[in-house]
């Protein structure tokens, strides 16, 4: 257990977190709360701060100003102890298509510095539980791009983090890959009390996954709540789609294979 579920405090919190590029403000004064055990969603279109907001809590990146604590410990003053709690995920493609699955995960067990006992045990628990069992000794390149989605979550749960943090998990993926990584996201929720703060401006992914959502406009949080109430309180025939429109405005996006999601995730990298 770590120290933030000890306590009774938030899995993640934020106050006032705010990120400047010389005169550009990314992420204007967020305070945030994401609880214990919860899929929750950060959403809003190109440029409105998700990925900014991603990488500061993630400690990729410091904040210009406020604060935030991620497993209990501060994402300034405590970067290491964080990094140990968390799993994370980027937009870019972090697999190598050139290794298999299997050797792809090896090297993560050695980054993450895992026992070199249990590496073998815990590479295999995670080819089984993502579905990749049977294409463990296949180069990554010839990989779908659910495979490699759900490869990359293997990746990051290796070390049984408390957190998962995934930016855009399902971006340029077919509905089915889409949906095939929203099962193992649930399965990772259910069977490791894992909390995943994820970034979508899928409203279908938000409203399937994401127990709570916050829609970030000009870097501002606009609202935060459960897709359900979200929706009831804009009007009774009200769509999500419609919820983030009033809020934000913005679009969505989908497609296909290895090559395919390299090229769309440095695409959505270059946009925000």
């Amino acid at each position: 257990m770590n120290a933030s579920s000890e306590s009774g405090a938030p899995a993640v919190a934020a106050s006032a977190l705010t990120r400047r590029f010389g005169t550009l403000t990314a992420v204007d004064r967020v305070d945030l709360a994401v609880r214990h055990g919860e899929i929750f969603g950060l959403l809003g279109a190109n440029g409105a701060g998700k990925s900014t907001m991603m990488k500061m809590l993630t400690t990729l990146l410091p904040p210009t100003s406020g604060s935030a604590r991620v497993g209990g410990f501060d994402i300034t003053r405590e970067p290491a102890d964080v990094r140990r709690r968390i799993g994370y995920v980027p937009q870019l493609l972090s697999a190598d298509g050139a290794l298999t699955g299997q050797e792809n995960l090896r090297l993560s067990a050695k980054l993450y510095g895992l026992p070199r006992a249990e590496r073998s045990a815990r590479i295999a628990d995670a080819l089984g539980f993502m579905g990749l069992a049977e294409a463990a000794h296949k180069l990554v390149r010839t990989y779908s791009g659910g495979m490699v989605r759900r490869l990359e979550l293997a990746q990051a749960m290796l070390h049984r983090p408390a957190i998962l943090f995934l930016d855009e998990p399902t971006i340029g993926l077919d509905p089915m890959a889409r949906h095939s990584v929203w099962d193992r996201l649930s399965d990772l929720r259910r069977d490791y009390g894992m909390t995943v703060l994820i970034t979508t401006h899928d409203m279908e992914e938000a409203e399937a996954l994401c127990d709570r959502i916050a829609i970030l406009h000009a870097g501002r949080i606009a609202v935060v709540g459960k897709p359900a109430e979200l929706r009831t309180a804009l009007g009774p025939e009200a769509t999500l789609d419609d919820v983030f429109a009033h809020y934000a405005g913005g679009g969505m996006t989908e497609g296909g294979d290895f090559a395919a999601t390299a090229r769309t995730r440095r695409t959505a990298r270059r946009l925000g």
